[in-house]
């Protein structure tokens, strides 16, 4: 039989000497070079490796064979400690084992510095965390510093939102996260995702809490093309619209949702009708339309598994292109039975009413159901089967949702923290739910 080659390499690269060493001090030169014992490649050197402070220009690294030769371009500062994070980017050849969390460091004065901030970044309104965003450190109190001046250190959050800063400079600094749209590292833009914290800290201290916030949601961009347009015959002037059925079932605890493709300019009411299958016109529905002229809601106390029928005359809305009903159209449909459902008997512990917390309720990343806990018990007989996330929201101006924060009015975002545990609504089982607010999220 032909040779098995051995067993596979999964060991990381080892490093056999670095010039100068690692950790020395009085550095004056402008160049670094890493030797391996096996052949290595440089993964992505320009966005993976960190480099602290943050130069004006970033180094070049460049791997070759078994070396990885660093070129330093900016003038280095006197009697300051200088680090290279080179993250996950060092990797063998043949098996692209990685080498984690290596870091080059040097000093141009006779110490190495070895103070260190940590902490976490959450998205404020979801209590998520990501590694897509960055945490800056600036020595000045100016407000206009983080909009104007690059920060003296950065690095990148880890999936679970953690960040260090080692070989720090004893002394104050602010702290900030950003995820930066273009790679300049300032706030300068309402809509990029940002955080702060109220004052400054001192190196060596216990870790911080950073949320993030987008202080301006960003324009929806208006899509390019008329494929929509193109899609409809030229002669075909009905005005169309789809609905929020599932087949021809409506949610019994929901609403029906009439949606339009364009904006509505006129709307007749009083040519819509909601009735039962005699035809008989009903009491005590409401018509709305919302706010974008394009969703049309009908509310009414629905009776579980049962007919109805909405009939909509003709000329009873016409759009913006001048698409109108040509002709009567009767939309058929019947409620989901009681049975389709699970009932929720839920138990809060821990309630401090005085925090305004909120229960969150999401499915699928929709929020499904948002609950102010005044009370340590609540019961709801009806309740959509299927798994939700849960999150608790501490309103602080009791409005019943969540609020931005912003940066130039030092005004914090309101917390959401991020449940661990997971609620599970199966249909005719009798389900219960316990939250104890005094455990930790996220």
């Amino acid at each position: 039989m032909p040779p098995t080659g051995g067993p596979r390499d999964t060991l990381p690269p080892v490093l056999l000497r670095a010039e100068p060493a690692d950790s020395s001090t009085r550095f004056q030169g402008n160049r670094i070079t890493l030797t391996f014992d096996e052949y290595i490649q440089l993964e992505n050197p320009f966005e993976k490796l960190g480099h602290s402070p943050v130069p004006k220009v970033k180094p070049e690294a460049e791997a070759r064979l078994k070396t990885i030769t660093i070129r330093i371009k900016d003038t280095l500062e006197a009697n300051t400690t200088y680090s290279i994070d080179f993250d996950d980017a060092i990797k063998d050849i043949n098996e692209n084992n990685p080498l984690r969390g290596y870091r080059y460091v040097f000093s141009t004065g006779p110490r190495i510095d070895t103070d260190s901030i940590t902490g976490r970044v959450f998205y404020a309104e979801t209590g998520k965390t990501d590694s897509l965003l960055q945490v800056i450190l600036h020595r000045t109190d100016k407000d206009s510093a983080v909009a104007k001046q690059r920060p003296r250190y950065a690095t990148r959050t880890r999936a679970d939102g953690s960040f260090a800063f080692r070989y720090l400079a004893p002394g104050d600094y602010h702290v900030f996260a950003i995820k930066d749209a273009d790679g300049g590292l300032k706030y300068d833009q309402a809509t990029e995702t940002f955080g702060f914290l109220d004052s400054s800290i001192r190196t060596n201290g216990p870790p911080v809490g950073l949320l993030a916030f987008n202080a301006e949601a960003e324009s929806p961009r208006k899509p390019s093309g008329t494929a929509a347009a193109a899609a409809r015959n030229r002669d075909d002037r009905r005005l169309r619209y789809g609905t929020n059925l599932e087949g021809d079932r409506l949610d019994l605890l929901g609403e029906l949702v009439v949606s339009f493709e364009n904006r509505l300019t006129t709307l007749d009411t009083t040519r819509i009708t909601l009735t039962d299958t005699a035809l008989r016109p009903l009491r005590g529905y409401r018509l709305e339309l919302d706010s974008t002229r394009k969703r049309l809601t009908v509310a009414f106390r629905w009776t579980a598994a049962s007919r109805y029928r909405l009939l909509l005359q003709k000329d009873y809305a016409r759009d913006t292109l001048g698409l109108q009903a040509l002709r009567n159209d009767t939309l058929r449909f019947e409620t989901k039975r009681e049975s389709d459902y699970g009932s929720l008997s839920l138990r809060i512990g821990g309630l401090d009413t005085a925090q305004r917390p909120v229960l969150l309720l999401y499915r699928e990343d929709a929020l499904e159901k948002s609950l102010p806990l005044t009370l340590t018990r609540y019961r709801f007989p009806l309740f959509r089967p299927g798994e939700y996330g849960i999150r608790i929201l501490y309103d602080r101006n009791g409005n019943g949702r969540w609020d931005t924060g912003d940066y130039w009015r030092r005004l914090q975002p309101e917390r959401v923290v991020l449940r661990r545990q997971k609620l599970t609504i199966r249909a005719g089982w009798d389900n219960e739910l316990d939250v104890n607010l005094t455990e930790k999220g996220n």
